[in-house]
């Protein structure tokens, strides 16, 4: 289940929120979100739901047995055994498929691979509960005795697939006390459908326009790859930052505060500026939890940024592409540091950012192509290497997205927001209207659903 899905809009929500919202004990808040948290999750795939409990039930017994020990050296132990039975069963679903894959290319063997599939959401709630275990570990949080309160934390269906990454530290007191105002029940629903918007109106158009123009490379043309990368992109960023905005509209609704996830990326002036902007929970998981525990900047920073962008490539698929585009970012990133950083500095800012516009998109046609000779053609296009200029597909697709590109771009920026509030501050009744709006935009998001055949999620298998 999706939350851009008649079947999230019109009966899950609904009936959660009216179940939900009524108690006013915690425990019955937390009781009722666990059961629709599991529902959720199990609705495609109710088989992983073990996988689900068997990952909270881990690191609770590791969390009360590293605060039972503290002090001692079975403090250390119960932290390995989270980090090994968390990691373990990520490496098995996700990558052992690939490994087998590999091996029996080099060596020609015939190793059957594995029958399942991906647990829906394992990247996302996997670094989840081991943030957890570590902040215990390292004294940073109280441990949570209360398993109900602690399944709370992981199962909680708004961002249990693709997140945000929400650290136990950011709602450790609401597990235990929080009130669901009219206020903050407002700005939630205006939250949301501006996510729903964003996935609806603007994401599955252009992935579906991507999809036209990058699916069949054999009639590739520069111009193709160049506005089919361009529409990815937008899809990318519209899909996910407009889930991040759903999840943390909902989080709302109930009385949670999720973190931000996205920043305007495609207005940063360099790619170190962009990773400040994009995924920026998982960015700052792994510098919290890998960069700056293997040394940081103080030493070995070239192979820390190394290490941690190869498993940030690896995080986003078990494929060489994801390995090549973590690659290609670290490399980056180690360019802007050592060799362009103060050119960076002095560049005008729209030279700067074409400059990040262009690397951005030459990583997104790594990240879109899985094999090697339907990316050769990308890159050949890309570059405008002995390929057709442009033709009838690239030419047609403009001429029916133009005015949705144009909307896609304003919209992809700060501009909106910073119209909307000169609004509000010369006209402040206008505010008052906002979820009258927010609720008739939902609406018409829904009726375009209901004519969509094109829905995907492109997180949902992380």
């Amino acid at each position: 289940m999706v939350f851009s899905s008649v079947t999230f809009l019109c009966l899950f929500l609904p009936v959660f929120l009216i179940t939900y919202l009524p108690g006013r004990n915690v425990s019955y808040k937390n009781i009722v979100l666990v059961v629709f948290s599991l529902l959720f999750y199990a609705w495609g795939e109710p088989v992983w739901v073990a996988a689900l409990l068997v990952s909270a039930l881990t690191d609770y017994i590791c969390g009360l047995a590293i605060e039972k020990h503290r002090g001692d050296a079975c403090r250390k132990i119960a932290l390995t055994a989270s980090l090994v039975i968390n990691l373990g069963m990520l490496s098995t679903f996700k990558y052992s498929g690939f490994v087998i894959e590999n091996i029996n290319a080099i060596l020609h063997t015939s190793i059957p691979g594995p029958a399942f599939n991906l647990p829906l959401g394992i990247s996302f709630y996997t670094f989840q509960t081991l943030s957890y275990t570590i902040d215990v570990y390292r004294g940073k949080v109280k441990v949570q005795r209360n398993f109900l309160n602690f399944l709370c934390y992981v199962t909680m269906f708004p961002q249990l697939v693709a997140g945000p990454i929400v650290r136990y530290s950011g709602i450790e007191d609401d597990l235990t006390s929080r009130k669901v105002t009219r206020e903050r029940f407002s700005a939630g629903i205006s939250r949301f459908a501006i996510g729903l918007a964003k996935k609806t109106l603007l994401a599955n158009p252009a992935g579906a326009a991507a999809a036209a123009l990058l699916t069949d490379t054999a009639m590739m043309t520069s111009a193709s790859a160049w506005l089919g990368i361009i529409m990815f992109a937008f899809q990318l960023y519209f899909d996910f930052s407009g889930y991040s905005d759903m999840a943390i509209g909902i989080g709302k609704m109930i009385g949670f505060d999720f973190p931000e996830n996205f920043n305007y990326p495609y207005e940063a002036r360099s790619i170190t500026d962009f990773w400040r902007r994009w995924h920026m929970s998982l960015v700052s998981f792994f510098r919290d939890y890998l960069y700056i525990p293997l040394g940081g900047n103080r030493k070995h920073a070239v192979r820390n940024i190394a290490v941690v962008w190869l498993l940030t490539g690896l995080w986003h698929g078990a494929g060489w592409n994801f390995i090549l585009w973590g690659a290609l970012n670290g490399a980056l990133l180690l360019l802007e540091r050592y060799v362009l950083r103060g050119t960076l500095a002095k560049t005008p800012v729209l030279i700067a950012r074409c400059y990040t516009m262009i690397a951005i998109l030459f990583g997104y046609g790594v990240f879109y192509y899985s094999g090697f000779p339907e990316l050769l053609v990308f890159i050949k296009a890309f570059f405008f290497i002995n390929t057709p200029l442009s033709g009838f597909l690239a030419e047609t697709v403009l001429a029916n997205n133009i005015w949705i590109i144009i909307v896609m771009a304003i919209a992809s920026t700060s501009i909106p927001k910073r119209v909307i509030a000169y609004i509000y501050e010369v006209f402040p009744e206008v505010s008052l209207s906002e979820p009258v709006f927010a609720t008739a935009g939902t609406l018409v998001c829904m009726f375009m659903l209901l004519g969509q055949t094109y829905n995907p999620f492109l997180y949902f298998r992380f």
